[in-house]
């Protein structure tokens, strides 16, 4: 009896932490033909003969594309190849989406705030005691790497580790080379990495070094959603991944979207290749190894940039967004939620007017709109440092996804024409 009562106990903790159901129950990711939801088939043909040219005039090696509609897959087509031994690529095969990680862990962090678990403008050293009493960079000696800054005139918080308004840069890739001495100096793991490191203690060291300037101030792309995916760890006392496996991912039916990929999925994963010696190559190890999600220990969860996924997957994600967070009968944001995450959080730090930030995305305005091929007001964006590139349009409850994966120069116009084309096969 103490055992079933025990089992019940548990039960009742697990569905409480659960995603609820929803009296809304917007179906799952059928294929419809593009006028059942007013789009034009010859128009979408356009984007099938600029993939194809891509390929052959060697901008891209291979390409996945998806176009989505009212919750329809409209156009989901592979072009070209996933590897520089020519294996085609496939519908379903996996890319490493890096930064497109970014609005999966914000997500997140917005699900473990709808529970109450903490107030968005709440200092982060409430939970990750190690940025108490953070300082700003202010000179620097770069002969020996010492510098001096000064405190920090307001505390660094969760609001602006989403809206990358904290004042954290991002080590290697940082636009600011006093920054990449110092996160190398430090051993602070950037991205991605097949070493034997959690995200934690990369955080921790993260914390131990100056800003670029005072937090809330200014607008600077950084490591802020690796801070928070051992944030989520913290508030959830749940390992990252196993958090978004269980609240996220399974949820939505999102099974091929991990930091790591198990062995039967490997062979799905498609390189990274460059454009060396007029021919795409293999892309080599540099300061990561690009086959860190199938390699090496596994452990560093960087809610910044170490997911892969597929298109359909991620089309997935997307549409619970423009379903104002439900998805199959599943409730994993509110619409109020969502309303707030697409506002203006940054005011005129980010953009040029086209576009400003929110708490997940970058959003379009109505001048974005008006200056053409970006869709409407209130399209949310992002994309990948591996060449990967999304939009989802409320408006016209409308996605595009286009995934590559490109490391190095490349002449790759495919991005902006996929948007542009995406858009002018509406046709009602």
């Amino acid at each position: 009896m103490k055992n079933l009562l025990t089992f019940i106990l548990l039960l009742s903790v697990i569905n409480l932490n659960a995603q609820t159901r929803s009296i809304q129950k917007s179906p799952l990711f059928t294929e419809a033909s593009p006028e059942s939801v007013g789009m034009s088939s010859e128009r979408l043909n356009r984007i099938d003969a600029m993939c194809k040219a891509a390929i052959a005039e060697d901008q891209v090696p291979g390409i996945v594309a998806l176009v989505a509609r009212k919750g329809k897959i409209v156009f989901h087509q592979a072009y070209g190849q996933a590897n520089a031994a020519g294996r085609p690529m496939k519908k379903d095969d996996i890319f490493r989406i890096a930064s497109q990680s970014k609005a999966i862990t914000s997500t997140a962090v917005m699900m473990l705030w709808e529970e109450g678990k903490f107030q968005l403008d709440d200092p982060i050293s409430k939970f990750i005691p190690e940025f108490k009493d953070m300082e700003v960079l202010t000179s620097f000696r770069y002969r020996d790497t010492t510098y001096t800054s000064e405190p920090v005139k307001r505390p660094l918080t969760i609001r602006h580790l989403l809206t990358h308004t904290s004042g954290l840069g991002y080590g290697v890739i940082d636009g600011d080379e006093r920054f990449r001495m110092l996160y190398e100096k430090a051993g602070v793991t950037d991205l991605f990495t097949t070493e034997n490191i959690s995200i934690g203690e990369s955080v921790k060291k993260l914390a131990t070094l100056p800003l670029h300037h005072q937090p809330g101030e200014a607008f600077t792309y950084s490591e802020g959603l690796d801070v928070l995916g051992y944030f989520i760890e913290v508030v959830s006392g749940m390992p990252f991944d196993e958090y978004l496996r269980t609240h996220l991912f399974d949820p939505l039916g999102m099974n091929d979207t991990r930091f790591y990929l198990p062995q039967e999925k490997a062979g799905r994963l498609v390189a990274v290749q460059e454009w060396k010696e007029d021919q795409w190559s293999p892309y080599p190890v540099t300061f990561y190894d690009p086959d860190y999600p199938i390699k090496g220990a596994k452990r560093f969860f960087s809610g910044g940039a170490g997911l892969s996924s597929t298109a359909k997957d991620y089309a997935t994600f997307l549409q619970m967004y423009l379903n104002n967070g439900e998805l199959n009968g599943t409730r994993i944001l509110s619409r109020t939620t969502i309303q707030s995450m697409m506002g203006n959080q940054t005011g005129d730090l980010f953009g040029d007017g086209n576009r400003y930030y929110g708490l997940a995305f970058g959003v379009i305005t109505d001048k974005g709109q008006d200056r053409g091929g970006s869709g409407s007001a209130g399209t949310f964006e992002w994309g990948g440092y591996f060449n990967t590139q999304y939009f989802a349009d409320p408006e016209e409850d409308l996605i595009g996804i286009i995934m590559k994966q490109t490391q190095g120069p490349v002449n790759d116009p495919t991005g902006w024409k996929f948007r542009l084309l995406v858009s002018q096969a509406i046709d009602d």
